[in-house]
């Protein structure tokens, strides 16, 4: 027995998240009974999404995507809104969602995948999954802010985790800098509520590097597959 929208989730149908997301919305039934949170199925059981019987017998070919996310694009696989998401952008029949999320004006390195348990491996908290940001800001900073991003800022009531920080440089005409980020958890908006803190407004916020991947070779918008090699190693972050 394991919980519906882990199962749901490793068939590639959608990330963990909206599945859940589905479930509080009424739209997953189990053997024609609505289903909540924490409800576990077995082989037997029947899954119902949006009315249509979920296939948990069908083999789910998993594909792996890199993006190199535009501004201006949602990272999820519908928007109510009627706005282009990072799903549009890739050229696959299968159903894929993105990998945690970048803000709608945060550009950079996104992986996207029909693949449940990757996904829950990479952005489960306890993995601790570097992800490397460029942070163009408003100000100068200096060596005291930036021993503080290093140690953490209390966001949200909770402390972030220790991070790495190097000022890439600095223009005293506009008044901005440049600086890189190193984190290692995926909380909500997390880069620019740490500078927030600190007194800086983020102007620009791109991640340069997912894990060990990067997004270098792509021009914004651009994406290409994973090689095996690649998602074996993304696993292997898990162990």
């Amino acid at each position: 027995m394991e919980r519906v929208q882990k199962v749901i989730a490793n068939l590639g149908y959608a990330s963990r998240r909206e599945v859940e997301k589905l479930i509080l919305e009424g739209k997953v039934y189990i053997n024609n009974q609505k289903a909540v949170l924490g409800d576990k199925v077995s082989k037997n059981d029947v899954i119902q999404i949006n009315g249509e019987i979920l296939d948990k017998t069908k083999k789910n070919d998993r594909v792996y995507y890199l993006l190199n996310k535009p501004r201006g694009v949602v990272s999820t696989a519908k928007d109510e809104k009627g706005r282009k998401t990072v799903v549009d952008l890739i050229d696959e029949e299968k159903r894929i969602y993105p990998v945690g999320r970048l803000d709608y004006d945060t550009t950079g390195a996104l992986l996207l995948t029909n693949d449940g348990q990757l996904t829950n491996l990479l952005i489960h908290p306890s993995k601790q999954v570097e992800k490397v940001y460029l942070a163009k800001i408003k100000g100068i900073i200096n060596g005291k802010d930036i021993n503080i991003l290093k140690n953490g800022v209390l966001i949200d009531n909770k402390k972030t985790s220790p991070c790495r920080v190097k000022l890439k440089s600095y223009d005293k005409k506009n008044n901005t800098s440049l600086v890189e980020l190193t984190i290692f958890e995926g909380r909500n908006h997390q880069v620019k509520k740490m500078f927030e803190m600190i007194g800086y407004d983020v102007l620009k916020l791109t991640r340069l590097r997912f894990a060990f991947l990067d997004v270098k070779n792509l021009k914004s918008g651009e994406y290409r597959k994973l090689n095996p090699k690649e998602v074996k190693k993304l696993y292997n972050l898990g162990d």
